[in-house]
């Protein structure tokens, strides 16, 4: 079995606080993994971990097999991992197609050649145009990031994520402070444009939790509870009892 993900008894102190307790957890290449909890249950800083913001206490952290934990997010990112972030992470007086173009110029591997003329580098010109068809942005091109909407702004940043290749993606809070038509047609965007990659996303909404997940993680008060499918999750007493609590009952019942 291969995985692209793997925590072994991660731990993380802040002073003699600890807030991450002992989490072990493997994700399997191509797997769309929820992390779901309570405000304050470790989530957001359990992503900090993975893509290196933070040094975990103790544990290891595994990408395709190779530790991470000691590495710098730049590292990490170019070994296969890309996040996106809760609050919308874009150049606001860059065109849609130069933020997408910015990403997608690394992986290519033009590094520091800014002696190019980037209207010639046809390849990272033609990959941009292909992100923007799969995100749905070509026909605001030409339109400076800060005059899209949310949604398209948080689109764009779903572009960016994955412009660089990575085959690994961890996306916090991708569809919050959206509506509802919104949020439907976003998750279905999230499964076109993470086709055949590995997706991890700490997400609050249910329903884009049961409709976007093979599995979820369920993480109350730094530990991971429950690691199954969103119908054993949906039907565990423990996590009815630690965080789903009525909504389950609601949605079991055919609520909403």
């Amino acid at each position: 079995m291969s995985y692209a993900l793997e925590l072994k008894d991660v731990r993380k102190n802040f002073g003699k606080t600890e807030i991450i307790r002992g989490v072990s957890l493997s994700v399997q290449t191509g797997e769309r993994v929820a992390v779901i909890g309570p405000n304050g249950a470790g989530k957001s800083t359990l992503f900090n971990l993975i893509s290196g913001r933070f040094g975990p206490t103790s544990g290891d952290i595994l990408l395709n097999g190779q530790r991470i934990q000691n590495k710098t997010p730049y590292e990490i990112n170019r070994m296969g991992l890309s996040r996106s972030f809760q609050i919308t992470n874009i150049f606001p007086k860059l065109s849609v197609f130069e933020n997408l173009r910015c990403a997608v110029l690394w992986s290519l591997g033009y590094k520091y050649t800014f002696f190019k003329f980037l209207s010639g580098l046809k390849d990272a010109n033609e990959r941009t145009d292909q992100l923007l068809q799969m995100i749905r942005l070509d026909k605001k091109r030409d339109v400076l990031a800060v005059n899209l909407t949310y949604a398209e702004q948080r689109a764009l940043e779903i572009g960016v994520t994955i412009a660089g290749g990575a085959d690994v993606i961890l996306l916090d809070e991708p569809t919050a402070g959206m509506s509802k038509s919104e949020t439907s047609r976003f998750i279905q965007l999230i499964k076109e444009v993470t086709v055949g990659k590995t997706l991890l996303t700490v997400e609050h909404d249910m329903g884009v939790v049961f409709g976007l997940a093979d599995k979820i993680a369920v993480v109350v008060y730094g530990e991971v509870i429950a690691f199954d499918t969103p119908e054993a999750v949906r039907a565990n007493a423990q996590v009815q009892e630690a965080y789903l609590g009525s909504s389950v009952a609601d949605s079991q019942a055919g609520g909403h």
